[in-house]
């Protein structure tokens, strides 16, 4: 892009206000971007960073951030990407299993390498990072010594860590060739074009914007507290930079969604929004087209591990269905197959049962976008992984059927399906069935008691209610309940001011630890 449109802008990072209230940003071309990835090279070369080296990135989202990791691929080293919000005690322990060499990060990071020395003993060179994400480097740093290395489709190429929400955060094990073809798959899969310009609300998303030929505005979001962002400051950037594409959770898309309709205002030059995380609850759906005049509303269905996967838009979406969450169509170069539930590692493909339309099993996929192996995690990677001659498919851990027309649904995650003695309920099609009620937003299923004898039982999360009014509340989602002959047996209610959700995208609800919560607190048991 920096031969091809060097004038044009790739990165926009917010810096304040205009006196007109506009908002001011920093902002370099792809030219510029270039030499700012050159001159980062440079630093990370004195420094002593070299080829294969796995370095830890500790960095805020901004400029340094996208021109150290670049830097690193250009180096050939390995960027070791954790998200810090998943807790001290798992951010501490996945430092020290993926054994960086290098640290590259702000001086709270630096000085946290120091205090806890056990997880960061592999660490021999520290590169500091300023903690502005406008800091510029290409004035001071002259490229000299930037070396590029030529790597391989299979050369490793990052270590990403997933979220953690059903599980012990696992590095994922990223080739070259991997990112290669995911950049290739969103790009045909949403036709987006050079030229476009993208709103990424997650920031690692804003990596693919360079190779897709897009312009990266950051947004005023702090990655730490994504629920909190202002929608209004979101509003602003997309209109006032003419914002064509943007990724975002659901629960920040519907804060923005809400915004919007209480204000009367539209999006009119988003061509599309991805968003992804956990699934797309119905009102955001149903208002999509109101403030996406010009575009659609789409949800990619995929993991840390392979993605995307699937992909369908608000057009295609059945806002009332009770079936589960409608994945869509599986992406070009992607299989998918559901197999048959089972708790034991599969060795190869011959070892699973396929299961037919409409049966609800474990979702397995295979394609160039799914990554072989966990780091260090040989008993992970057995498990979720199945060979099948030379390719790999990859068990994602959620529960759901393909339908007679070849779509996908998803149903709800493995670990937390609800085994009852005389049956087994999945978490989607049960809480869209309490959703309906005009006071439920979040809402989740779990299974209290040992799998096999669970009682199924509903956590709502709801502000402080009284006793009377609790009783009531337990007592319409339990008429609820019984028009459904999958939700029939849940008549037990629990009612909590906050859910605990993932740090990521403050969506994927964390149901194990509301069973255990659940265990011990007092429920509501409406009857008949």
């Amino acid at each position: 892009m920096a031969a091809a449109r060097p004038d044009m802008p790739a990165l926009k990072v917010p810096r304040g206000r205009t006196r007109s209230g506009a908002i001011d940003y920093l902002v370099l071309t792809f030219a510029e971007l270039d030499a700012e990835v050159s001159a980062w090279g440079a630093k990370l070369a004195r420094a002593g960073v070299r080829a294969g080296d796995r370095t830890l990135v500790l960095v805020k989202p901004g400029l340094p951030l996208i021109a150290s990791i670049f830097a690193l691929f250009r180096a050939g080293a390995v960027p070791v990407v954790i998200d810090p919000g998943m807790g001290l005690g798992n951010f501490l322990s996945c430092v020290a299993r993926s054994r960086p060499r290098a640290l590259v990060g702000v001086p709270f990071a630096q000085w946290s390498s120091h205090v806890f020395r056990g997880a960061f003993r592999t660490v021999e060179v520290r590169v500091p990072v300023p903690g502005s994400p406008t800091a510029e480097l290409r004035h001071q740093e002259e490229p000299e010594n930037s070396i590029t290395h030529v790597a391989a489709p299979e050369d490793l190429a990052a270590i990403l860590f997933t979220s953690g929400s059903t599980g012990a955060p696992k590095g994922v094990l990223y080739e070259h060739g991997m990112f290669e073809a995911q950049v290739r798959l969103i790009r045909s899969t949403y036709s987006i074009e050079p030229g476009e310009v993208d709103l990424p609300m997650l920031p690692i998303f804003a990596l693919f914007n360079p190779a897709l030929g897009m312009t990266t505005i950051v947004p005023e979001i702090d990655p730490r507290r994504p629920a909190e962002v202002d929608p209004a400051k979101i509003v602003q950037a997309i209109n006032q930079e003419g914002v064509t594409n943007s990724f975002g959770s659901p629960t920040l898309w519907l804060r923005i969604s809400d915004y919007c309709a209480r204000h009367g205002t539209k999006l009119p030059t988003l061509r599309r929004v991805l968003s992804a995380g956990a699934p797309v609850p119905s009102a955001l759906w149903s208002n999509a087209p109101a403030f996406l005049p010009n575009g659609f509303l789409h949800s990619p269905y995929g993991a840390t591990e392979a993605l995307p996967v699937a992909t369908i838009r608000s057009d295609a979406v059945d806002p009332q269905s009770t079936r589960g969450a409608c994945l869509g169509k599986p992406v070009d170069e992607v299989r998918v197959k559901i197999i048959a539930l089972g708790e034991t590692p599969i060795a190869t493909l011959d070892q699973a049962r396929e299961l037919g339309p409409g049966e609800i099993g474990e979702i397995i996929v295979k394609g160039p976008v799914v990554t072989k192996n966990y780091d260090d995690q040989p008993a992970a990677t057995a498990a979720a992984k199945i060979f099948d001659g030379g390719g790999i498919w990859h068990r994602m851990g959620d529960c759901g059927f393909r339908d007679e027309a070849g779509s996908l649904w998803f149903v709800g995650r493995k670990a937390e399906r609800v085994k009852t003695e005389s049956a087994v309920l999945f978490t989607e099609p049960c809480e869209q069935v309490f959703r309906q009620h005009p006071r439920v937003g979040r809402c989740a299923l779990v299974g209290v008691g040992e799998p096999g004898r669970q009682i199924p039982a509903l956590v709502v999360e709801s502000e402080s209610l009284g006793a009377s009014d609790a009783r009531q509340f337990a007592g319409e989602l339990r008429a609820l309940a019984r028009q459904h002959p999958h939700t029939s047996a849940v008549s037990r209610f629990y009612f909590r001011p906050r859910f605990p959700v993932d740090v990521r995208h403050n969506a994927k609800i964390h149901r194990l630890a509301l069973a255990r919560w659940a265990a011990k607190a007092p429920g509501i048991e409406a009857t008949p």
